[in-house]
Parts: C-alpha cells; sequence; structure tokens
C-alpha cells in the first residue's frame, strides 16, 4: 500500500466528511439507481470497500443481510454509528480486499464493489486476486456490480491529455501502468488505475466471470451515454458492469 492510500483509510476526517461529501455527487445517485435496479430481492450482499457505508445501508433498510468490508476501521466505526442509529444490521469486517480467507466459498448471493473501489487496489496481480476472492465468495451464479473508470476520460482536459499522451508512450515501451496519481479528498498521490474497455473485460473473465450488463456512463453528470454501442469503449467516463459467477 502507498503512503496516500494508508492516509486515506486512517482518515478519520475523511470518514467523518464521507456522507456530506456524497450528497450531491452525480455518481452517487446513478449507481445507487443502478444496484436497485440490479438486485430487488433480499438475499445476501456483500459491499466490497463499503467506506462509511452509504450503500451498505440502503441495502439493509430493504432487508437484505449486508455484510460490508472496508480496510479503514474510521470508515467502518462510522457506519456502525450509522447503522445502530437506525436499529439497522450491517455486519462489518475490516479486511484486504485481495484476501478474504475469512469467508467461506459461495457465502454470498450477490456482490458490490463501486465507485473505482478496484481501481485503487495498487498493481495488477492484487486487483487479480481481488477479481479471484470475489469470484470465489459469490455461490455460483451469483452477482456482482462493479465501477471502473476509463482510461480515455483522461481526453476530456489539458491535464489528463498530457498524462494520458506520457502514459501511451510508457506503454508503448512497456512500462505504462495505468495508474493515474491524483489529489483526492485533500490528499495527495493517491492513485486509481483507469481501464481501457478490453483489458477489463479481458480480466473479468479471466477471473471467472461473464458480464451480464454494461452501464456507460458520461464523466461530467455520471448518466449513461447516448448511444452507447457506438464507441463505449471511448466515449465513457467509466462503466458500471454487473457479471454473473460462471461455474
Amino acid at each position: 500500500m502507498n503512503p496516500a492510500l494508508w492516509e486515506y483509510t486512517n482518515s478519520a476526517r475523511l470518514a467523518q466528511e464521507e456522507e456530506a461529501y456524497f450528497t450531491e455527487d452525480p455518481l452517487t445517485q446513478a449507481d445507487e439507481a443502478i444496484l436497485h435496479d440490479t438486485f430487488r430481492e433480499p438475499c445476501r450482499l456483500i459491499d466490497l470497500g463499503c467506506g462509511a457505508g452509504r450503500l451498505s445501508l440502503s441495502f439493509a433498510r430493504r432487508g437484505f443481510r449486508v455484510t460490508a468490508v472496508d480496510l479503514s476501521s474510521a470508515m467502518l466505526e462510522v457506519l456502525g454509528r450509522s447503522a445502530a442509529s437506525e436499529m439497522l444490521t450491517v455486519h462489518r469486517v475490516r479486511a484486504n480486499l485481495c484476501r478474504l480467507e475469512g469467508f467461506a466459498d459461495a457465502s454470498f448471493d450477490a456482490a458490490i464493489c463501486m465507485y473505482s473501489t478496484l481501481g485503487m487496489i495498487t498493481g495488477p496481480s492484487a486487483r487479480r486476486a481481488t477479481l479471484a476472492s470475489a469470484r470465489r465468495i459469490l455461490r455460483p451464479g451469483g452477482m456482482m456490480a462493479l465501477h471502473a473508470h476509463n482510461l480515455w476520460l483522461n481526453l476530456r482536459d489539458r491535464q489528463g491529455r498530457a498524462w494520458l499522451l506520457g502514459e501511451l508512450g510508457r506503454q508503448i515501451l512497456g512500462k505504462g501502468t495505468g495508474d493515474r496519481p491524483m489529489t483526492y479528498r485533500g490528499i495527495p498521490g493517491i492513485t486509481v488505475h483507469l481501464y481501457r474497455w478490453t483489458e477489463l473485460k479481458h480480466e473479468l473473465i479471466a477471473a471467472g466471470f461473464r458480464i451480464r450488463s454494461v452501464v456507460a456512463l458520461d464523466s461530467i453528470h455520471a448518466r449513461p451515454i447516448r448511444y452507447p454501442r457506438v464507441l463505449h469503449a471511448m466515449r465513457a467516463g467509466g462503466w458500471i458492469l454487473v457479471v454473473e459467477r460462471v461455474g
């Protein structure tokens, strides 16, 4: 874990500010609507990278049996207080998403991994381990929803284009990673992996998932893009995918 991510996971300030920060966020509104349309019947659901538990609480209110997992004790504490104030049951687990050995095989019917949580995991092997762990703890036929950012969203602004040009050069030299450092909520040096569509699709299929649906979102309003069948791999700011465990 890099120092910036360590600061992020141990920040009481960010945990306290989480709810207010996301209240008016367009992606917040988009992902909740998509998730509740996807997972309609209460079941055993695990929230991977739950943060302060906005989605965990939302599903618990609907009668889902929710397990919330995060590396941040501060985030889990805030979630615990919120759940208690509403008399909701949300099981909280502090764990590294790459290593979910504490959960038995096929423990859950559904999983969510939102807000580019997968992209915040450092290194391709660690991200693959996370997908493998998620598949293992889902029952056969269980579904997972996840969000990922698109590498090409950097075309939208000058700084992004400068980074993208350098990244493409690094990839030609075999040194590109797709990891872009940025300042997030006052913490400099947070690194997020930005996916190419073919890369993301390959990683999910290799991990043992079948893609059931894809919502391509624009980078500003987080609304589904118009004509998503036309070059969504270039036009989308990111995607919300629903995938199914195969086998």
